[in-house]
């Protein structure tokens, strides 16, 4: 097994007729799903979707994978394939067709449904290309072959990319329901037939890949769900994805049983749902369906589906928990999480849980029902792949290092040879060739920050700054000195936010920044940029000492 190597240096030109691998997000992490594959001079991209912040990246709206390695090769791109429509896998699409609009986009209907919508509100004109399983075709040099995945939406795909170096198989995002709720089964005859054929490099979604046994089937949750809703009286609101066409049909068909009418509530839900329902992906009974505007007319008998599920500050029900939405939580309502925790949201959750829990809504959750089921493999489904697939390489994608880890631990379990079961991070370059594959080296690939409208400059360094403002304070301090001889002629004034409010205890740093300028000045020292740094040393050292804290010191002295 194979492991990330820091001194990798930039790799060599790729060998003719080899094939390179390399991820710009997705690997080691969560989101921002994105990767290259090249051959003989030309480059397919699967998958480019975001990230979204955790609470130590404040003010940062998406994190975008970095695709820098290419920039400056965009032209040699002859097409993007999208696994599904998932966010994590579409969403950065927009940003990255700023930079070249006419590359073909190719996915399922419903993927690019989705991507279509996204792509209108910010007026960009796509090149997209419709596919389903069973289909194969020809794309630039690479032959790709289309392979139905059950996932938890609708029309997701697997691909096979077919080259001179040999056969790689990438799962997207999938497990093994073997009774969907749309009858569309992962297609295990094609990956037998791939395995049969011989697959050199088999890519596989590690996000399960810790947790045993098999993934339970989405009809599970039918009969919690149905006594959840029916054993109140009063509101029933249901936070989902967006995008889980699945769920939100359990749900939709369980409220028009028991004669609620459905309320969609927050912008995505209302456009995805509507998408969906044109499509045929959803199926909403006659008169079940009103708009968020009639909801008083129909008391208590509702059921709003919303989106929140994952605590994010602007989404419907963190507004409700917050009280600043017009929809008002109160005693009686049951509010039910129809979905799992993404690792890094569970305080922003927990803390939205709390608030609707204190105006007196009975919460549901997985923690607590069983209101979810996974759309990602367990282990015995993906042992079950593996010796179907029988591969020569397994790279984990689409996980935390935990999951990764354990994925190639299965391989391994498997027959999978050890130093075949590869775990490599974002930026580590990956070729095949003569049946070998191999780590060539390691390309820049950091965080890419969108803030508002901004993309890329905010810096690590950034949001250092920004979390110590927020958590530990800043103080400023302004000196006048006396250019002809160094003199303090005005201040120390020093001015705190988020640190005290008593400027008294100030006094003492006063008398240190005085006594320190008055010692450099002596010593020849007369430059205000190193006065400076004399003046954010010695508050630095005193607020450390005396106060345990780190605030930001901005120190500002002046000439005349």
């Amino acid at each position: 097994m194979n492991h990330p190597h820091p001194n990798l240096g930039a790799p060599g030109k790729l060998t003719p007729g080899g094939l390179r691998f390399v991820a710009f997000g997705g690997l080691g992490e969560i989101g921002r799903n994105m990767a290259a594959f090249e051959y003989n001079g030309e480059i397919l991209i699967v998958d480019c979707g975001v990230l979204f912040p955790e609470e130590n990246q404040p003010g940062i709206d998406l994190i975008l994978p970095d695709w820098s390695y290419i920039r400056n090769r965009l032209n040699d791109v002859v097409a993007v394939f999208l696994t599904h429509g998932h966010e994590d896998h579409i969403g950065a699409l927009p940003f990255f067709l700023k930079e070249r609009s006419d590359i073909p986009i190719i996915g399922s209907k419903l993927t690019l449904a989705f991507l279509e919508s996204k792509l209108k509100e910010r007026r960009i004109k796509a090149n997209l290309r419709q596919v389903k399983e069973g289909m194969r075709e020809k794309v630039g040099q690479f032959d790709l072959e289309y392979i139905a995945v059950n996932h938890s939406i609708p029309d997701a795909l697997a691909v096979a990319i077919r080259t001179g170096a040999g056969v790689v198989l990438h799962t997207g995002d999938f497990k093994m329901d073997q009774l969907p709720l749309d009858g569309r089964l992962t297609d295990l005859q094609t990956f037998s037939k791939l395995g049969d054929e011989g697959v050199d490099l088999f890519f596989v979604d590690s996000t399960n890949a810790d947790i045993p046994g098999f993934t339970i089937s989405e009809r599970e949750i039918m009969p919690v769900l149905q006594r959840t809703i029916s054993g109140t009286d009063k509101r029933v609101i249901v936070a989902s994805f967006a995008s889980h066409v699945h769920r939100i049909q359990q749900v939709i068909d369980i409220a028009a049983e028991q004669s609620r009418k459905v309320v969609f509530i927050g912008r995505s839900m209302v456009k995805n749902m509507g998408i969906a329902d044109n499509l045929g992906y959803l199926h909403i009974p006659p008169n079940t369906l009103i708009d968020e505007k009639d909801l008083d007319q129909h008391g208590d008998n509702v059921l709003l589906i919303c989106t929140g599920s994952q605590g994010e500050p602007l989404a419907a029900l963190s507004r409700m928990a917050n009280g600043d939405h017009q929809i008002k939580v109160g005693k009686g309502d049951t509010v039910i999480f129809a979905s799992s925790l993404i690792p890094g949201n569970e305080n922003s959750v927990y803390r939205v849980i709390n608030e609707l829990t204190r105006f007196g809504a009975k919460v549901v959750h997985k923690g607590n029902a069983l209101v979810h089921v996974s759309g990602h493999s367990a282990a015995g489904e993906l042992l079950y792949c593996y010796n179907i697939v029988k591969p020569k390489h397994v790279i984990p994608v689409h996980g935390e290092w935990r999951h990764m880890r354990a994925n190639a631990d299965l391989a391994i379990k498997s027959g999978v040879d050890r130093k075949n079961a590869i775990v490599i991070e974002n930026g580590i370059v990956l070729d095949l060739i003569d049946g070998r594959a191999k780590i060539s080296g390691a390309v820049a690939c950091g965080y890419v920050y969108v803030d508002g409208q901004t993309i890329g400059e905010i810096t690590e360094a950034s949001l250092k700054d920004r979390r110590i403002l927020g958590e530990e304070g800043f103080i400023s301090v302004i000196v006048v000195i006396d250019s002809q001889n160094g003199r303090i002629v005005a201040g120390p004034d020093i001015h705190a936010r988020g640190f005290t409010e008593d400027d008294r205890l100030f006094n003492e740093v006063k008398i240190r920044i005085e006594s320190a300028l008055g010692k450099a000045v002596s010593e020849g020292m007369n430059g205000t940029h190193q006065l400076s740094q004399i003046v954010r040393k010695t508050v630095g050292n005193w607020v450390g000492a005396e106060h345990r804290r780190k605030p930001m010191i901005v120190p500002v002295v002046i000439e005349v």
